[in-house]
């Protein structure tokens, strides 16, 4: 039952979302964009698709069209230049700040009708529910940062 809750949940948010993303920004743009500032800068392409849980070529044309915008740059890893590594731009990270605010503005009335004390209250079981998943991920599939 939680997780039909959390699914139903994310997919009436992504609709809601993809309605005021900024700029011609896609989901799956501003996905990868959330993961950058969240987990930082130099990740693998590789990395980034097992996290968001997408088959690389889909993350592979995603990058692409993020760096074609200018809003990543892609390197060749110091270390091993076969590694290609994932850096978020100044225009990225000002795109995807104005989507979080769109997004804030367009969940404030909703989120104000269930209680400020409830959402916060419910964001720790959420983020530890996160958490087992992500771990329950890797331990299945061990990353492969290539």
């Amino acid at each position: 039952m939680l997780l039909n809750e959390v699914a139903i949940i994310e997919h009436l948010a992504r609709n809601r979302l993809e309605k005021v993303l900024p700029d011609g920004l896609r989901m799956s743009h501003f996905i990868v964009l959330s993961h950058l500032v969240r987990m930082g800068d130099g990740r693998s392409p590789a990395r980034i698709a097992r996290a968001v849980q997408v088959e690389r070529p889909a993350m592979t044309n995603t990058i692409q069209r993020l760096e074609a915008r200018g809003l990543v740059l892609v390197a060749a890893d110091p270390v091993d230049r076969r590694v290609k590594r994932v850096f978020l731009t100044p225009a990225g990270r000002r795109l995807r700040d104005q989507a979080v605010a769109a997004a804030i503005a367009s969940v404030a009335s909703i989120a104000r009708d269930v209680g400020d004390r409830e959402v916060l209250a419910a964001l720790p079981v959420l983020r530890r529910l996160r958490v087992a998943l992500d771990q329950a991920r890797d331990a299945e599939d061990p990353v492969l940062d290539t």
